[in-house]
């Protein structure tokens, strides 16, 4: 039985998503399955302005924060096997990775 399975990845560091897309890739080229992506999606910037000094008194200057998500999707025509090989990779703590079946 075949599925479509949607892989979103969200992730700060550019190279852990890419590096956990190809590994999908790789297996997905061994088992030969089709696929669809990866689709690079939009960076999120979330910027941030924060006081240096605390008290009220001194020159008013900023640190300026910004944390960057960088998001890719992959859609794959896979059967069990495929799927569950690729639950077993080692995912890194700064990657969050959404799996959808259709």
């Amino acid at each position: 039985m075949s599925d479509t399975a949607v892989i979103k990845l969200a992730s700060i560091s550019k190279d852990d998503a890419d590096s956990v897309m190809q590994q999908i890739k790789t297996i997905t080229s061994s088992l030969n399955i089709k696929t669809r992506g990866p689709f690079p999606l939009p960076t999120k910037k979330i910027k941030l302005a924060t006081r240096k000094a605390p008290g009220a008194d001194g020159s008013h200057t900023f640190e300026k924060w910004e944390l960057r998500i960088h998001k890719r999707l992959m859609k794959i025509y896979a059967n069990d096997q495929a799927l569950r090989q690729i639950m077993r990779i080692a995912v890194p703590d700064t990657v969050q990775i959404e799996i959808t079946l259709m």
